[in-house]
């Protein structure tokens, strides 16, 4: 009698968290797919086959799953075409406890085994599953560890004044790990800083640099990639003014160190510029808190017809405060930049919840909402749903701004702005939605 044994399909998967040596002829990935194969090998009797593709992640971190290789085999995991999962340590696929959960689910699902050739357990098995968890959990801490180790270790490093890397600012080349001033750089730095002063005005600096087409900084990283400079803009002029590595000192969350490079600033330019920028912050807090007050309807949807976005902002004037929502091309660049500079917050608002609240009563829109609800549920009752719309109509001037500003979101996918109107895009799939959460909000109900 003919014992028939099924072929189990496996999959190596291999990682490496840094891309040092992977040059190599054989290098890590290599060491961790011939043990896999060799262990495959060995369960030949129960048929075990490896699989041709590789799966590999060099140079990728094991904190988290956004990585090529292990995104291909999740997807053949779910497309059916895997049947064991091989690696050469646990902490290879993940060293996420939360993450690795997730991947235990979805192998029990589609009935795929997990195995580890150095650390022997079985993912189908209540002790199995035990020993896994443990020695994620072991994975995690290391991994956190590190981190922390890392951190101290910068940490240590700004106080005593020591350059950590990055992209260098302005003004400094980085030679042998070390900022080391760009006599050229330097003196556009501090002709930046001596202009501020003269203009008085961020914004008009900002327009003078760009028609000069003065750019940020151009430099070369470790692995040789060139990064070239952009036009400066009122965003980059903000953080180069609040950077104090100009007058020797080193930075670290918050605490200022004496920097072991040599300053391209005087100290007075610089702390003139920080007085300059300190009488604006009053007026900036009292504007941030006062905007928090109303809730922008239209935050995050609405579009200047050039592309930009438009964000919310308020305005001090007389001792009244005006909304706006302004194109942030005039924020980084300037008004000249934009056709369309800013809007009044109240008057676009009211323009378009007045198209939202006519939209909602129309018999298309109507008919597609009963088509949505009724595909998620064929027992939903259609004349409850046209019910559920009709009652907002009576009641949107007696909801709370919060609430209006939530109906919005759900309902408008896109605003945009132009010297002849407005136009308002609607979400395909927000009727939906905002029926069911009607339905579940009692005071709403209440209300209509």
């Amino acid at each position: 009698m003919t014992v028939v044994v099924r072929k189990m399909r496996c999959a190596i998967y291999t990682r490496k968290s840094t891309e040092e040596g992977l040059e190599m002829d054989y290098n890590s990935l290599d060491a961790q797919r011939d043990a896999c194969h060799a262990y495959i090998a060995s369960q030949k009797s129960e048929g075990w086959v490896a699989l041709r593709d590789n799966y590999d992640d060099g140079g990728f971190s094991g904190g988290t799953l956004n990585r090529p290789g292990v995104q291909r085999l999740l997807e053949d995991v779910r497309e059916g075409l895997v049947d064991v999962i091989v690696v050469y340590k646990i902490d290879r696929l993940s060293r996420s406890l939360a993450d690795f959960s997730k991947l235990v689910e979805l192998f029990d699902q589609h009935k795929v085994t997990f195995v580890s050739v150095t650390q022997s357990f079985n993912t189908t098995t209540s002790m199995g599953r035990l020993t896994l968890n443990i020695l994620l959990s072991f994975a995690q801490f290391e991994r956190e560890l590190g981190g922390e180790r890392v951190r101290d270790k910068i940490a240590a490093s700004r106080a005593k004044g020591i350059w950590m890397g990055g992209m260098p600012p302005l003004g400094y080349d980085v030679v042998e790990r070390k900022l080391i001033p760009n006599r050229t750089e330097a003196k556009l730095v501090r002709r930046i800083f001596e202009r501020y002063i003269a203009l008085g005005s961020i914004t008009v600096l900002s327009n003078e640099l760009r028609v000069e087409g003065v750019t940020t900084k151009s430099w070369t990283t470790i692995k040789e990639k060139h990064r070239t400079g952009k036009l400066i803009d009122k965003g980059y002029l903000y953080k180069l003014f609040k950077n104090p590595v100009f007058i020797g000192v080193a930075a670290y969350k918050g605490k200022h160190f004496t920097g072991e490079h040599e300053p391209i600033l005087d100290r007075g330019l610089w702390e003139q510029a920080q007085e300059m920028l300190g009488r604006k912050e009053p007026e900036k807090r009292a504007r941030q808190v006062r905007s928090g007050r109303v809730p922008a309807l239209l935050k995050g949807l609405i579009f200047a017809d050039d592309g930009w976005a438009m964000t919310p902002s308020v305005t001090l004037k007389n001792g009244k405060y005006y909304r706006y929502y302004v194109n942030t091309a005039s924020i980084k660049i300037g008004k000249d930049a934009c056709v369309i500079s800013r809007v009044p917050a109240g008057e676009i608002e009211a323009a378009v919840v007045g198209q939202v609240r006519k939209i909602l009563q129309t018999p298309e829109v109507m008919a597609r909402a009963v088509r949505e609800v009724q595909a998620q549920d064929p027992e939903a009752d259609a004349q409850a749903a046209i019910q559920t719309l009709q009652s907002i109509e009576p009641v949107w001037s007696e909801l709370f701004p919060a609430e209006q500003a939530r109906i919005v979101q759900l309902l408008v996918d896109r605003v945009t702005v132009s010297t002849t109107g407005i136009r308002v895009d609607m979400k395909t799939a927000g009727m939906k939605e905002l029926i069911q959460s009607v339905i579940a909000e009692p005071e709403l109900k209440k209300a209509a």
